[in-house]
C-alpha cells in the first residue's frame, strides 16, 4: 500500500554544526501534510484499519494526533470524527473541519474527550484512533529511520517524547535497520515529563497535571512500550525549560525560516543550548516533528511571555 506520509527531507544544519563542531542533521517531518511526524503511525493504522473493513474513525484528540487521523481518514474516503475537549482553540477545531472532519467537542480536558471518543467506538465498523499507544502507530513512527538508515551515518538521535509514540517507532526503526548501538536523547519540557518520572521511578507515573505550554507533550503517562524500551535501548532523558523551547523556536525560524510548536522546540533546545548530553556525538540527527499548534502571533506571545531577546 501507498504511505499516507511523505518522505521528508533530510537538511543540515549548517549553523549549528558549525557553532558545535558537528555535523547537525534535520529529518524535516513539520513537512508532513498533517504538520507533524503523526501522519506516519496514525496515517499506516488508520490504512490497516481500512482494509480490515473500518468505516468510521474516532480519535480523542485536540492537536497533532486529531490533525493526523482527520487527514488519514479523508484521505481514505472515510468518516472521521475528533473529539477535542473544551480547551481546544477554535483555530484547531476549524483547521480539522476544514480537511472535511467531523468535530465534537466533549468535556473540559482530554480524559473526558476519550471517554465519549469510546463510546463513540461502541458501534460496528468503528475504529478508535489514539493518539500515539498502538504498535501499528509504532510501526507506522519507525519510517523516519527507515528513510534515514542508508542515507545518513549518524550516531544518535534526538527526539521529543510526548507519550512516547514517536520515540517508540524510532527505536523500533533502529533495531529493524541493524542500529541498536545507536543511542536515543528523549527530551521533555518541565510540567510534562512522564517518561523521566517513570524511568526515575523504575516503573509508570501519572502526573497530577501538566503543567507546561508545550501542551502536544502532555501525556500524564507514557505508553508501557516506550517505558519498556528504556530498558533494553539506550535512552538518554533530558528536561528542557519551556523558555528554552520557545527560544529554540524562534532561533529556528529565524535560521531554518521554518514555524515549529514548543513541543518540537524542546528538541531542538538539545542543540541550541549545547547541553551535555550532545558533547560524546559527532554527527546527531534531530527528528523535527512540527505542530500545528504554532503561528507567528503565538510566538510572540511565547517571546514576551519568557522575555526572549
Amino acid at each position: 500500500m501507498t504511505p499516507l506520509h511523505l518522505n521528508t527531507p533530510l537538511l543540515a544544519h549548517r549553523a549549528l554544526s558549525s557553532a558545535l563542531d558537528k555535523q547537525v542533521w534535520l529529518k524535516m517531518d513539520n513537512l508532513q501534510p498533517s504538520g507533524s511526524f503523526k501522519l506516519r503511525g496514525i496515517g499506516l493504522m488508520c490504512q490497516r484499519a481500512a482494509a480490515n473493513g473500518a468505516r468510521h474513525f474516532v480519535c480523542p484528540s485536540g492537536g497533532n494526533a486529531g490533525f493526523a487521523a482527520a487527514v488519514a481518514g479523508v484521505a481514505l474516503g472515510l468518516q472521521t470524527t475528533i473529539v477535542v475537549p473544551e480547551t481546544t482553540s477554535e483555530s484547531v477545531r476549524h483547521a480539522i473541519r476544514a480537511i472535511g472532519a467531523t468535530v465534537i467537542v466533549e468535556g473540559k480536558v482530554w480524559d473526558e474527550a476519550n471517554q465519549a471518543a469510546l463510546a463513540l467506538c461502541e458501534q460496528a465498523g468503528t475504529v478508535y484512533v489514539p493518539p500515539f499507544d498502538h504498535a501499528d502507530i509504532w510501526d507506522g513512527n519507525g519510517s523516519v529511520i527507515d528513510e534515514v538508515a542508508g542515507q545518513l551515518d549518524f550516531d544518535v538521535v534526538v527526539c521529543s517524547v510526548g507519550g512516547g509514540g514517536l520515540m517508540s517507532g524510532i527505536v523500533q526503526g533502529l533495531q529493524r535497520n541493524g542500529l541498536k548501538h545507536v543511542p536515543v536523547v528523549a527530551v521533555e519540557t518541565e510540567g510534562a515529563a512522564s517518561l523521566h518520572a517513570a524511568m526515575q521511578a523504575g516503573e509508570l507515573v501519572t502526573l497530577p497535571a501538566i503543567s507546561s505550554i508545550a501542551n502536544s507533550l502532555g501525556a500524564r503517562r507514557v505508553a508501557q512500550k516506550a517505558f519498556d524500551l528504556t530498558r533494553e535501548h539506550d535512552i538518554r532523558s533530558v528536561l528542557v525549560s519551556d523558555a528554552q523551547a520557545v527560544d529554540a523556536c524562534l532561533k529556528f525560524a529565524d535560521d531554518m525560516r521554518v514555524l515549529v510548536e514548543p513541543a518540537c522546540g524542546a528538541t531542538l533546545a538539545v542543540a541550541y543550548q549545547n547541553l551535555s548530553v550532545l558533547h560524546a556525538f559527532k554527527k546527531p540527527l534531530f527528528v523535527v516533528c512540527g505542530g500545528i499548534g504554532v503561528d507567528l502571533d503565538k510566538l510572540q506571545v511565547w517571546k514576551n511571555q519568557f522575555q526572549l531577546v
